[in-house]
């Protein structure tokens, strides 16, 4: 026990060390914001730092040019840490959830292990950078790739306004509805068109009307990307993007079958026609609690509050959730202030002391987290027989 608190006394010494560093580069992600599959200057920054500490870089994963992991191994038997980093910007409010600050504290708690470790590391420790969260998948691509196959646990810690360790995530797929009519004049010749606006209106009230029959977990929501081109001309063309989320993969599926069929008939009842394009499918998280709770103690020795999860609502949903499908994972929050995420506000929060003080805070709890696996094999087997007995039961 005491060379496991020695450890973990180090691997926070050494954070601090470099709190420096990881502040620099959360702050010039944060200038400079990019999009799911765009984040190169986050990826250089980020693997640049690994490379230098010693880490061996693998670029282009899974055919992603801003997907990355990053090894530290000394070829000795021993646990696979993966530690997860994120790192792309929303559209037009850029880093509001926070990215910036995961895929840095990643970074920092793997260089604290490695510097730690040195010479006596039995397993590997990895950071892997996971592109996209935001809608576009990465992590889906990359956990279908077999990415993530070989680690033990994958862990990562996301900002928010509440600090928690068993938040849970829901399922959700994303689907775009475009409608195709036909083109006339609205006011000389109304009766030669067919109104792909109308389909549409119609599809997005027959969507409200079916909420009331709907369980209390489904969340159904989109919006209009085109309406139309000109008032006086009888849309040809319109189209929206919805997400549809539930507790599960399976609820999912059965929601979305009912809402691709209104799609269809609210096209048909107008006489258009319609066309469905389905997006990444994001599963429910699944949080292994053992782990969880591990982190929580680390969290609670540093003297940081944590709340219990929401009893119910609250949820959204992420790509994490298909790596948690795959081997023991967690996606714990600390919180930096007050904003909710994916707000303006939030955004400035991120870039705050209250960001900053993140990095130090989610590094060490990572870092010391993965001391616990590398120094307790009873922890790890624990976090993996939960993690075997879940999968049995589903």
């Amino acid at each position: 026990m005491k060379l496991l608190e020695d450890k973990k006394k180090k691997v926070s010494e050494e954070i601090e060390n470099i709190d420096k560093i990881l502040r620099s580069i959360a702050l010039t992600i944060h200038e400079n914001p990019e999009l799911g599959y765009e984040e190169y200057k986050a990826v250089e920054l980020l693997t640049n730092l690994l490379e230098t500490e010693g880490f061996r870089i693998e670029r282009n994963v899974a055919g992603l040019d801003t997907a990355f992991i990053a090894t530290y191994s000394e070829e000795k038997e021993g646990p696979t840490i993966g530690l997860l980093g994120e790192y792309d910007a929303l559209p037009e409010i850029g880093h509001a959830c926070g990215h910036n600050l995961i895929g840095t504290a990643s970074t920092g708690a793997a260089i604290a292990l490695k510097k730690v470790y040195k010479g006596k590391l039995k397993g590997k420790i990895k950071v892997i950078g996971t592109p996209a969260e935001e809608g576009l998948g990465g992590k889906v691509i990359m956990a279908d790739d077999g990415v993530f196959d070989d680690l033990d646990v994958a862990m990562m810690c996301h900002p928010k306004n509440k600090t928690m360790v068993l938040r849970g995530g829901l399922s959700r797929v994303a689907a775009t509805f475009k409608f195709y009519g036909k083109e006339s004049h609205a006011s000389s010749a109304p009766e030669e068109g067919i109104s792909a606006l109308d389909a549409m209106m119609n599809c997005f009230i027959s969507i409200n009307s079916l909420r009331e029959y709907l369980t209390d977990d489904v969340r159904v929501h989109g919006y209009i990307t085109h309406g139309g081109d000109a008032p006086n001309i009888v849309p040809k063309y319109c189209e929206a993007k919805f997400l549809i989320r539930a507790d599960t993969r399976s609820q999912v599926e059965f929601v979305k079958e009912k809402i691709y069929k209104i799609a269809r008939h609210s096209a048909l009842a107008v006489g258009a026609t319609s066309e469905i394009e389905e997006g990444f499918v994001y599963a429910e998280r699944n949080n292994n609690v053992s782990l969880s709770n591990i982190f929580k103690a680390n969290l609670e020795s540093m003297h940081i509050d944590v709340s219990p999860p929401p009893k119910q609502g609250g949820l959204g949903s992420s790509d994490i959730g298909n790596v948690g499908q795959l081997i023991p994972t967690i996606h714990p929050y600390i919180k930096i202030g007050t904003a909710t995420n994916h707000t303006p506000e939030f955004a400035e929060e991120t870039k705050s002391e209250g960001g900053m003080q993140f990095l130090s805070k989610a590094s060490k709890a990572l870092a010391m987290t993965a001391c616990d696996l590398l120094e307790d094999d009873e922890m790890l087997t624990n976090v993996k027989k939960e993690f075997i007995k879940w999968k049995e039961e589903r």
